[in-house]
C-alpha cells in the first residue's frame, strides 16, 4: 500500500452524530503511550458485535457476547497493552469492573456498557492504571475529529500507525455518516492482531438488523483478511448506531448502508493487511471459475495463508508453480485443465500448462507494486471471491520471536 492509500486513514472524517470520543494514558503500556479509548453515546444506542471463533477467547470478548444485539447501549471501553485473556474469573470480574466505572461515570446501567482489550495474553489486568485511565478517558470525552482519532490511537499495540475511514452515504432523502476505526498488525486471521474495531453511525436500525448487518460487512471484510493466519483470542468489531427510533424500514436504504459499511470497513481491513508485523507488501488473491463463492473463497484463503506463497511475494519470485499447488491442495473441487493464473496481470500459466515469460521482468513488477495482485481461475463455475495477506518476513520472525521477553 503506498503512501497516499495509507494516508486515508488519517485524512479528515465526518463524523455520525451523537457520538463523542476520547483516548487516555493509564499507564498500562510500558512505553507511556495513550492506552485507554472510550467511545460513548448520547443516548441508548443499538449496538451488535460480532467476535472470534477462537474456542480460547477473552474475558471481554464474553461480555460483548453477553450484551449484544441490545437497543440500550451507551459506551464501549477499551484498554490496550494488556488482552486480560486466559485469566480465569478474575479476568471476567476485572471487564465487569471497567464496564461498571464507565457506567458511573457516565450515568448508565452497567449491562449497556461494552468492553474490549487487546495486548498480551495470560496477565491480570493492572487495575488501578486502568481505572486511572478511564477516569481520565472520561474528563476529555469531545465530538471533534481529533476526540475521533485519539480514540483511535488508544487502542493500537503494535500498530505502526492508526487505521480510521469513514464516508457519507445518501438513501431515502436523508444523509447519513459512517466511521470506523481498527487496529491490528499481528496475530491477523480474524474469523468471526489482535483484531479489534469499532463502526459507530446514525443510520437508523434495530439490534436484530444492526447483528446481520454486521454479519455481512465483516465476512467481506475483516474475514478476507490475513497477516500470520493465527486467530486471536481477542477479534471483535462493534457496531453502534445513534439513530435508534428513527426508523428506517426500506430494504433498500439498509442495502445501502451496508454496501457504504462494507466499502469503509474493506479500507481499513486492508490497511490490517499493509501493516502487518514486519510487512514490505501485501498481496490480492482473486479466484474465478469455482463452483461456487464459498469454494472460491477456501481457495483464496488457503493460496494465502502458505508461507511458500507469502515468501515469494516477499522476494518478488514469480514462482507460480507454488500458488497453482496451494489451489490444489486447499479441498475444493479445481479443474487442472482449464485452470489459469496471472501475476500482476500478464498471465503466466493457461489451461493447466505453463506460459513463456521474462521472469526478472515479472519479478520487478512484483517488487514495484504495494499490491501485488494474483488471478486464479480454477474452472467454469460461477463462484468467485478475493482475500488479502502480507508477505512474510525476517523481521516478521525477528519481532514476534521476542515479543514477551
Amino acid at each position: 500500500m503506498n503512501s497516499a492509500e495509507k494516508s486515508a486513514s488519517v485524512s479528515s472524517h465526518e463524523l455520525p452524530t451523537g457520538f463523542r470520543f476520547a483516548g487516555a494514558t493509564g499507564g498500562i503500556k510500558a512505553s507511556g503511550k495513550s492506552d485507554v479509548s472510550l467511545i460513548v453515546s448520547d443516548r441508548p444506542c443499538v449496538a451488535a458485535a460480532v467476535t472470534t471463533t477462537n474456542q480460547v477467547f477473552a474475558a471481554p470478548v464474553q461480555i460483548c457476547r453477553e450484551r449484544t444485539p441490545r437497543a440500550t447501549c451507551r459506551a464501549v471501553i477499551t484498554n490496550s497493552g494488556n488482552a486480560n485473556a486466559c485469566t480465569g474469573q478474575e479476568g471476567i470480574d476485572d471487564a465487569i469492573a471497567m464496564c461498571g466505572q464507565v457506567a458511573k461515570l457516565i450515568g448508565c446501567d452497567a449491562e449497556d456498557v461494552l468492553v474490549m482489550s487487546t495486548g498480551v495474553i495470560g496477565q491480570r489486568l493492572p487495575m488501578e492504571k486502568v481505572q486511572r485511565g478511564i477516569e481520565l478517558a472520561s474528563e476529555a470525552l469531545g465530538s471533534s475529529e481529533r476526540d475521533f482519532l485519539a480514540a483511535a490511537d488508544a487502542i493500537c499495540t503494535t500498530d505502526s500507525y492508526r487505521k480510521t475511514a469513514s464516508t457519507t452515504f445518501q438513501t431515502d432523502g436523508k444523509t447519513y455518516r459512517i466511521a470506523a476505526m481498527c487496529k491490528g498488525a499481528g496475530m491477523i486471521a480474524p474469523n468471526m492482531a489482535t483484531m479489534l474495531g469499532v463502526i459507530v453511525t446514525d443510520f437508523p436500525m434495530s439490534g436484530p438488523e444492526a447483528q446481520a448487518s454486521l454479519s455481512r460487512i465483516v465476512e467481506r471484510t475483516f474475514n478476507r483478511v490475513s497477516v500470520d493466519g493465527h486467530t486471536s483470542t481477542n477479534d471483535t468489531v462493534v457496531l453502534l448506531s445513534s439513530g435508534a427510533g428513527d426508523w428506517v424500514t426500506s430494504d433498500e436504504a439498509a442495502a445501502e448502508f451496508v454496501e457504504a459499511a462494507t466499502d469503509t470497513c474493506l479500507k481499513l481491513a486492508k490497511l490490517l493487511v499493509a501493516d502487518g508485523e514486519g510487512a514490505v507488501r501485501f498481496f490480492e488473491v482473486a479466484v474465478e471459475g469455482a463452483s461456487n463463492d464459498a469454494d472460491a473463497l477456501t481457495i483464496a484463503k488457503c493460496v494465502a495463508a502458505s508461507p511458500l506463497v507469502k515468501t515469494a511475494i516477499q522476494g518478488g519470485d514469480p514462482n507460480w508453480g507454488r500458488i497453482v499447488s496451494a489451489a490444489g491442495y486447499a479441498g475444493p473441487p479445481i479443474e487442472v485443465g482449464k485452470t489459469s493464473l496471472s501475476i500482476e496481470g500478464h498471465c503466466v500459466f493457461r489451461d493447466g500448462r505453463p506460459l513463456a515469460f521474462d521472469a526478472t521482468d515479472m519479478s520487478g513488477r512484483m517488487k514495484q507494486a504495494s499490491e501485488v495482485k494474483l488471478l486464479l481461475r480454477v474452472g467454469d463455475g460461477s463462484g468467485a471471491s478475493k482475500y488479502w495477506s502480507s508477505d512474510l518476513t525476517e523481521d516478521y520472525v525477528r519481532f514476534n520471536s521476542l515479543y514477551t521477553t
